[in-house]
C-alpha cells in the first residue's frame, strides 16, 4: 500500500480529528472533534463559538490536524499530519458544508443537521478547515520521520 492510500485510510476509518489552535499570543489548544470531510482537504465539524478552540480561530486561522487510530499497539500506530486553515462557515456555503457533515453523521449513527442547528441562537457554528499539505510517518525505523502526501 502506498502512502497515500495508508493517508487515505486512515481519514476514513478515524471519527475524530485532533485540532491544533493558539490564541493571539501563540498559547497552544488542542480539541478532538468529530469530523467529515469532501475529499482529503476539505474538513468539517460543528462546535460553539465559545469553545477555546472556535475562539483561537477567530483571531489565528492556521490550525494543524492530525487523524490518527489511538487504539492500536505501541509502535505501530500511524497518523495523518496536516496543516490547514480554519474559518466558521457562514452563509450561501452553509448549506454545502452541512451536506457534507450530515452525510458522514448519518453514516455513523449521528443524525442530518440543518441551518437551524447552527445559526441563530443555536449556540453551534460549522466549521470548515482547508489542507494546504498532508504528511504520515515513514515507517522506515528513523524517529518521526514525516512524508509528504499527496491526496489529490
Amino acid at each position: 500500500m502506498n502512502a497515500g492510500e495508508i493517508a487515505r485510510r486512515i481519514v476514513e476509518a478515524n471519527l475524530y480529528m485532533v485540532l491544533a489552535t493558539a490564541d493571539e499570543g501563540g498559547r497552544p489548544w488542542s480539541s478532538p472533534v468529530y469530523f467529515a470531510h469532501a475529499g482529503y482537504r476539505e474538513f468539517f465539524w460543528v462546535s460553539s463559538p465559545d469553545a477555546l478552540h472556535s475562539r483561537n480561530i477567530a483571531v489565528r486561522p492556521e490550525v494543524g490536524i492530525s487523524v490518527f487510530d489511538s487504539s492500536v499497539a505501541i509502535g505501530t500506530g500511524q497518523g495523518v499530519y496536516m496543516a490547514a486553515v480554519a474559518e466558521c462557515v457562514d452563509g450561501p456555503h452553509v448549506a454545502r458544508g452541512l451536506d457534507v457533515f450530515s452525510r458522514r453523521s448519518v453514516r455513523h449513527g449521528g443524525r442530518v443537521w440543518t441551518a437551524e442547528d447552527v445559526g441563530g441562537d443555536s449556540g453551534m457554528r460549522l466549521y470548515r478547515a482547508v489542507a494546504d499539505g498532508h504528511s504520515i510517518l515513514a515507517k522506515d525505523g528513523q524517529p518521526d520521520h514525516r512524508v509528504p502526501v499527496d491526496l489529490d
